[in-house]
């Protein structure tokens, strides 16, 4: 049975790569004599590199730094699509990709096992204030996918007050009544939750089978949107920081047509990411 439920998860793709983003490769980088304007600098992830212009002499990059968590199974996805949308951009942000998966393809473990998301989230939670407290000021990011929300999720839940600056959620295949309000307190800048109704497979069919990110039988919020009531509801200021988009047919030609990895189109990123990364 379990072998049918994770084959179920490999074909559904909860952390499977973009489509059409295929390897990108490390360019070597000149360590020779710099010119006062335009070198050349390498920047570095978890799973890829691209090159791009240092700014002028004297203007230290301080750029957004993202922290980005794949989905189930690292399979890297959604990291590899913010790789791909930089080389679209004239202003590439950094990109830190946590690593929080039980391994590569080990899509039903990382979908099922709500204790160990938890555990790395305190985990990327040390690892983004360590980080703060070295570069005070820059600007700060969260971006997941999938089952990595409940990792990011979790993150928010033990971070202080403003920790970061905003926090996206792309397909979360944590539930409907997740209590989103810690981390609408620990980023400045609030939620943006990115969901569609015809992902009905990935956050349908197989959650249905398996449960929630964060270990329910319910509904996800990737599908349905976050649903805040009773205790959980949010107050007004909370309201004002938490903002879901639902897809609609005017994002198709982004390559996002609705389903689980549309939103890792890297054209989607560009047009609907880099605004909320960038502060815009």
């Amino acid at each position: 049975m379990k072998r049918i439920l994770w084959f179920t998860l490999i074909v559904a793709g909860l952390g499977a790569t973009a489509a059409g983003a295929g390897p990108l490769r490390f360019r070597s980088v000149s360590r020779g004599q710099a010119p006062q304007q335009a070198a050349p600098v390498e920047h570095r992830t978890y799973c890829s590199g691209w090159t791009s212009l240092k700014p002028e002499v004297g203007k230290p990059e301080v750029g957004p730094l993202v922290w980005v968590l794949d989905g189930a199974g690292d399979l890297k996805g959604c990291s590899n699509s913010l790789v791909a949308a930089n080389t679209l951009t004239d202003t590439p942000v950094e990109l830190s990709v946590f690593p929080w998966s039980h391994g590569y393809r080990k899509l039903y473990k990382d979908q099922t096992d709500a204790e160990h998301a938890r555990e790395q989230g305190r985990r990327l939670a040390e690892a983004i204030l360590e980080r703060k407290a070295r570069e005070p000021g820059r600007r700060v990011v969260i971006v997941s996918h999938s089952a990595g929300s409940a990792v990011a999720l979790a993150a928010g839940d033990v971070m202080p007050i403003d920790a970061v600056d905003r926090v996206i959620l792309l397909a979360p295949s944590v539930s409907t009544g997740y209590d989103v309000r810690p981390t609408l307190w620990s980023s400045r800048e609030g939620i943006d939750v990115f969901c569609s109704k015809k992902d009905w497979v990935a956050l349908g069919f197989v959650v249905r089978v398996v449960g929630t990110a964060d270990g329910y039988r319910a509904s996800a919020a990737g599908r349905w949107g976050f649903q805040p009531r009773g205790s959980k509801a949010l107050a007004d200021a909370e309201a004002a920081r938490f903002r879901q988009h639902f897809w609609t047919e005017d994002m198709a030609w982004t390559g996002h047509t609705g389903g689980h990895h549309g939103v890792n189109a890297p054209e989607f990123v560009r047009t609907y990411l880099h605004p909320l990364i960038a502060g815009k």
